[in-house]
């Protein structure tokens, strides 16, 4: 099913890029955006990209502003850097900007000039036209840079250029870049169902089991996660049972069937990683038979609205479903359903925004059964962060519903 409508989707967990503090609203939807699915696939072709590594990669595309060094191995002056990263589904562009262009004063670094979009719906490696272009200037701290637009095709590759720099001093340097923007619409993108089995790697194992959006499992043998999907990406909430220090996670599986994301554990900055698939020996080492069911204590991430609107999107219907069957089996008095945002948009409006949200989801759970009585919302806007607002996978984190039951019965 396609959607190319401009009304585009907001989902309280999956979002849009980045908006100056004291905007009235949110920003668009940012498609090339880890926590919105993409994924950094490499760029076989370009020799000047090789010591760009994945995490150098993924800071391209997470939503932060802060600049970094593209490459520890200097760029030639005539020199280019190529990242390739792969859509979810197939993505028509009408916009693509680059925030933050500043000039960090040094003889070694500097911003890139030029920005090249190219866009393929065949292979990361073919099939690439130009989307847009732009010769970047030194802007003030918050400005977007807005590049030309080219060409709107849908592409499922995107493959990002950038050469040059603004004060090159020498025949080599050490290249600078902030994010790269890309605002549009996007087909819907199908539930993944791949969230089950066994990954790890030097630093993190995990095991999960899937049951529709619903995810649970474990990881590093005393963690628990619950958490849901929405198209591919799964956003995820976990305790260590030891320590109880608690770690959050947005992670995607590729096409081989491992998982791809990112990882903060008691509000440290996130940190990238990829989970090779594990074989299962012997058995659970900590994740429940199913996953646990959606109801009085759960944070539910896959509930979407229409852009800067309260209306609910048919790809929620799984989510809700499940959740109507928690909360009717419940035997709670009482059921407050919590709307909570990032910290996008004016802080009056984020909290008008979540307690509308709010609504709508009672409203649904009212009209497929649940006594009125029993249930309310509220919202809480930006004031309850799980995580931090610096970059995407945590402003998607944010952007949830909260359900808080009193089991006490009724007097």
């Amino acid at each position: 099913m396609r959607n190319w409508d401009t009304a585009l989707a907001l989902v309280f967990l999956l979002g849009a890029p980045l908006a100056t503090r004291g905007e009235e609203t949110p920003p668009r939807i940012d498609y090339l955006s880890f926590a919105q699915g993409a994924l950094a696939v490499g760029a076989p072709d370009a020799d000047a990209s090789k010591g760009v590594g994945p995490d150098a990669a993924l800071a391209a595309i997470d939503g932060s502003r802060e600049k970094y060094g593209l490459s520890r191995k200097t760029v030639a002056r005539d020199g280019a850097i190529e990242l390739v990263f792969e859509l979810p589904a197939p993505t028509l562009f009408d916009r693509f900007a680059v925030p933050d262009v500043l000039e960090t004063p040094s003889p070694a670094q500097t911003f890139v000039r030029t920005v090249e979009v190219l866009g393929s719906s065949q292979s990361a490696s073919e099939g690439f036209v130009p989307l847009a272009k732009g010769d970047l200037v030194a802007g003030r701290e918050g400005s977007e840079a807005e590049l030309e637009i080219l060409a709107k095709v849908p592409v499922r590759f995107v493959k990002l250029r950038l050469s040059g720099g603004l004060d090159v001093r020498g025949d080599e340097f050490f290249a600078e870049f902030s994010e790269i923007i890309g605002n549009g619409s996007q087909e819907t993108v199908p539930l993944a169902t791949g969230f089950e089995g066994r990954w790890k790697n030097r630093a993190l194992r995990l095991e999960l089991v899937q049951d529709g959006p619903v995810v649970s499992g474990c990881y590093d043998g005393t963690g628990t996660l619950e958490g849901t999907v929405s198209g591919n990406v799964l956003r995820a909430t976990g305790v260590d049972r030891k320590t109880g220090v608690g770690s959050v996670f947005v992670m995607t599986v590729d096409p081989r069937g491992e998982i791809r994301g990112v990882r903060s554990t008691n509000g440290a900055p996130f940190r990238a990683y990829d989970l090779a698939t594990s074989p299962a020996k012997g058995p659970s080492e900590c994740a429940p038979a199913k996953p646990n069911a959606l109801g009085c204590g759960s944070l539910v991430h896959g509930i979407g609205f229409d852009f800067d609107s309260a209306r609910i999107r048919p790809e929620s219907e799984a989510v809700l479903a499940r959740l109507y069957e928690g909360l009717a089996a419940s035997s709670s008095s009482r059921i407050v359903i919590e709307g909570h945002t990032s910290n996008e948009g004016s802080e009056a409006y984020n909290h008008e925004l979540s307690a509308q949200r709010a609504r709508a989801v009672v409203d649904d759970l009212v009209r497929r059964g649940i006594d009125p009585a029993r249930i309310r919302a509220t919202g809480k806007g930006e004031t309850e962060p799980i995580a931090t607002n610096d970059d995407e996978a945590g402003r998607s984190l944010n952007r949830r519903v909260e359900i808080v039951c009193d089991e006490k019965t009724s007097g």
